[in-house]
């Protein structure tokens, strides 16, 4: 295959939505893609005929061809270390990895190759891949198959780390990932795969990386989070409310780059900052943003910046409920904050 230039993007009435689940976009945003861009290919472990273990390639194989959808052995070192030789040659590749867990043996192809070789080359090559790959618990998978290793990566200079929660913002950041000239990891929850539901625009459009979202506005604290964690973040405010407590809920939505501007402009105003994420909590990227926050507000902050997080053990095989920080968690939480 070789490289050709980009097709007009379809696009349908700027105000036409309809309601799809977290991973109906993202197939979607594929097919799109696909359609739009001959140099996308899409290609991993079963993702052809099979359409993938969760069914997000379902249906691309036979519209797109073996060519452009195509099985892999089950090695994620080769998938990684072929989509950055296509990449580097002028192609667009997404290729998944099953699960964030089995990313360990295409570490290296990823921080050593695809991360570095714009620096390494001086400009000359450039390594635009994506990397999707279900990330996560809450579905009862045990320590294999639900994991949260973003920060592993986000550690990482040269890749852009993107991990959404809601159908519009799957379907926009994907696009925008393929589009864009660097390697991204593109984490998927795989609990709200199909547990959550969103409007979705008919026309072409993309998600800016780097910019956040703010889900609920409040003035007595801010609940920051990504990914999985966030509908139990809306939950805990939604407590906080009926006992008069107003808090903001952000949606970091990337964390590489991410959007300190949001997050600084909103503790500011509250004075108060709950992170939330369901990685372990040490070395946890939320560490980071509280550094961020404390560097730049210590002085205007009522309480201490608090976390919670998963806990610094492997997953367990059926706490899903104990080690994931649900909504009680979260709201425990901002009452600490609160009464400090």
């Amino acid at each position: 295959m070789t490289a050709t230039q980009s097709k007009p993007a379809a696009s349908g009435s700027a105000g036409e939505t309809r309601t799809l689940t977290l991973i109906q976009a993202i197939t979607e945003a594929m097919q799109e893609e696909l359609a739009r861009d001959e140099r996308v290919v899409v290609f991993g472990e079963d993702v052809g005929a099979r359409g993938g273990v969760f069914l997000a390639t379902a249906g691309l194989q036979e519209q797109f061809g073996q060519k452009r959808v195509f099985d892999t052995p089950l090695s994620e070192a080769s998938i990684v270390g072929a989509a950055v030789g296509m990449a580097v040659r002028g192609l667009r590749p997404i290729a998944e990895i099953q699960f964030a867990d089995y990313m360990g043996p295409g570490f290296d192809q990823i921080i050593s190759q695809a991360a570095k070789i714009r620096y390494r080359s001086g400009g000359q090559f450039s390594a635009p891949l994506v990397i999707r790959t279900p990330s996560g618990g809450g579905v009862k998978g045990g320590h294999h198959h639900s994991q949260s290793p973003e920060s592993y990566f986000t550690h990482t200079p040269g890749l852009k780390v993107v991990m959404p929660s809601t159908p519009y913002d799957a379907k926009g950041l994907l696009k925008a990932a393929v589009r864009g000239g660097d390697p991204v990891i593109y984490f998927e929850p795989k609990r709200l795969y199909r547990a959550v539901k969103g409007q979705v625009p008919t026309h072409d459009y993309t998600v800016e990386l780097g910019k956040g979202a703010v889900r609920r506005e409040g003035t007595d604290l801010t609940i920051i989070g990504y990914g999985g964690v966030m509908p139990d973040a809306e939950k805990a405010a939604q407590a906080l409310a009926a006992e008069g407590v107003q808090a903001e809920v952000i949606d970091l939505r990337s964390l590489v780059p991410w959007d300190r501007d949001l997050v600084l402009t909103s503790v500011a105003k509250t004075g108060r900052a709950v992170l939330v994420s369901e990685a372990p909590r040490t070395s946890n990227f939320m560490g980071e943003v509280a550094y961020v926050i404390q560097e730049h507000l210590f002085d205007q902050l009522l309480a201490p910046v608090m976390q919670v997080a998963g806990f610094d053990t492997p997953y367990p095989y059926v706490q899903d409920k104990v080690y994931l920080p649900g909504a009680n968690r979260i709201a425990a939480a901002c009452v600490r904050a609160l009464n400090y």
